[in-house]
């Protein structure tokens, strides 16, 4: 039986070296090494934690994509007026929260529509349970609510889920 598990840990241990290095392969953001590792758990069994080494830090790779550069959410009452009331660009304002399914479905598909407006448009996240102030202000009584803004007066509003389309061209009405 000692034969086995000893067996059965140098199986596990050469698969998870295995699964490790393709992981990695092709990034030389540390050294390929099980010295890399700590093991508590004792000798025959798999390495558990990474070793604190600052000159071992993995890779992170940060993604820029439009989506993300192109909404923001809104702190309080004085960044609303900042970046919305105030802003040069239209601003879409995403009125939700953050237990609402729908909103979770709609917030994306906005980010979506305004990424392919090419900087012609910002995106505004509020969280109704975060701000009520600017929610009973423009008179959001359910979530999802969006509200179409462009130097600082409401152009156009809708509550609820969207498809695309329906969303591009709700999205469209702030350039035109």
């Amino acid at each position: 039986m000692g034969k086995l598990s000893a067996h059965n840990s140098m199986a596990y241990r050469q698969l998870v070296r295995r699964v490790w290095a393709s992981s990695v392969k092709g990034r030389r953001c540390f050294p390929v090494s099980t010295s890399a590792f700590t093991s508590s758990c004792g000798p025959a069994s798999p390495p558990c934690r990474p070793a604190p080494s600052p000159s071992l830090a993995p890779c992170r790779s940060l993604s820029l994509s439009p989506a993300l550069r192109v909404s923001f959410n809104v702190q309080d009452g004085d960044d609303f007026t900042e970046r919305v009331i105030n802003s040069d660009l239209p601003v879409l304002v995403d009125f939700h929260a953050n237990w609402c399914g729908p909103c979770k479905i709609l917030g994306p598909r906005l980010e979506k529509a305004v990424a392919k407006q090419q900087g012609r448009v910002t995106m505004a996240k509020v969280d109704i349970d975060e701000h009520t102030d600017l929610a009973i202000e423009y008179e959001v009584s359910a979530v999802p609510t969006v509200i179409a803004m462009r130097d600082g007066h409401i152009i156009d509003r809708f509550v609820g889920i969207k498809d695309e389309d329906q969303i591009d061209s709700f999205v469209g009405k702030l350039t035109g």
